[in-house]
């Protein structure tokens, strides 16, 4: 009986375990952060709780420069409520061929490692709540659809426990 309860625990554990950016890596077509960024770049988001429920929704407006080896995104939050947000991300890509990001309301540093089509982030941002500012953690995954079409997903979590997931549709003007 306890080598069937811990088969069952080890499934659910592997089970839950997230996949490696590695996986990607013959996924085409390949995502280079500088071309696909490099210019203006528009979109659409939405944040949904953990239940489900839409409780934010907005449009971004990215200007993308590259000067100095480091990709600098100036992005422009339009939310549906009429508030206003803008984030500045500068990106460098190391040595490793890892990309580490900074933001005003990122702790530390964002990493992110590339293969394929696909690009994995994790960063710890500093999110205002009434008054308040807590610490949540982002697994942030982003897939290039085509030359000008890329997909994201992020979850949201604050002590291992998932707040919500941020889905957002990026399309490269032309």
């Amino acid at each position: 009986m306890k080598k069937i309860l811990l088969a069952v625990m080890a499934g659910l554990l592997f089970g839950c375990a997230a996949p490696e950016v590695s996986q990607y890596q013959q996924a085409e077509p390949k995502l280079d952060l500088v071309q696909y960024f490099v210019g203006k770049t528009d979109a659409w988001g939405m944040f949904q709780k953990r239940n489900g429920e839409v409780v934010k929704r907005f449009h971004v407006e990215i200007t993308g420069t590259y000067q100095n080896e480091q990709l600098v995104l100036d992005e422009r939050f339009d939310y549906a409520d009429g508030t206003k947000q803008q984030r500045v991300w500068t990106l460098k890509q190391a040595a490793d061929g890892s990309w580490r990001g900074t933001a005003a309301d990122v702790k530390g540093e964002a990493i992110g490692q590339i293969a394929g089509n696909a690009l994995n982030w994790n960063y710890t941002m500093l999110l205002p709540v009434d008054g308040s500012t807590y610490e949540v953690q982002f697994d942030d995954w982003m897939f290039l659809m085509d030359a000008h079409t890329l997909l994201n997903r992020a979850k949201m979590t604050k002590f291992g426990f998932e707040l919500g997931q941020v889905t957002l549709f990026f399309k490269k003007r032309e």
